[in-house]
């Protein structure tokens, strides 16, 4: 049975949770949020800029197909621990929502699978609101579904090549 991600909001606060099962192992989770061209791929973004390490920033800009800039989003690291969690700030511009602060950590459940628990805070109960009237629980459930599909490929042509 395919996992799902899942997007946790109880009325009236100002925060929401969310978690998702993957059938990776917790280096390769960790790896899709910390390499940029395993994020460019899953998160169809660009990288320009990612410091993995406390009080380091991160910037990604996505285009649409003609090529304008369509997404600018960017932040700062507050807390790596590398295979356990991340703690940054994430602010879109040009966006009504202002700054959150995301708490994310990553664990093992098997050799082979891991889960990730993304707690996000905002800055109002309302901020949060807005940003759920938006296909957000789809888009984050498809970016994960194709994280999934990008590092398992990345890991089987990995092991095929070592072959």
């Amino acid at each position: 049975m395919k996992r799902k991600t899942n997007v946790h909001a109880e009325d009236g606060k100002q925060d929401l949770v969310i978690t998702r099962e993957f059938d990776l192992p917790l280096e390769l989770l960790f790896k899709a949020y910390v390499e940029p061209h395993i994020i460019e791929q899953w998160m169809g973004t660009k990288v320009l800029k990612l410091e993995n390490k406390k009080h380091g920033s991160w910037e990604f800009e996505t285009s649409n197909p003609q090529g304008n800039v369509a997404f600018v989003a960017h932040g700062v690291i507050h807390e790596f621990s590398p295979k356990q969690k991340i703690t940054r700030t994430f602010e879109m511009e040009n966006a009504p929502f202002g700054v959150q602060l995301e708490f994310l950590e990553f664990e093992a459940i098997t050799s082979d699978t891991s889960k990730l628990t993304m707690h996000i805070v905002y800055k109002s109960v309302a901020h949060r609101d807005q940003m759920l009237q938006l296909p957000f629980a789809q888009g984050i459930n498809m970016a994960h579904n194709r994280l999934q599909d990008i590092v398992s490929q990345l890991t089987k042509h990995s092991y095929d090549q070592a072959k």
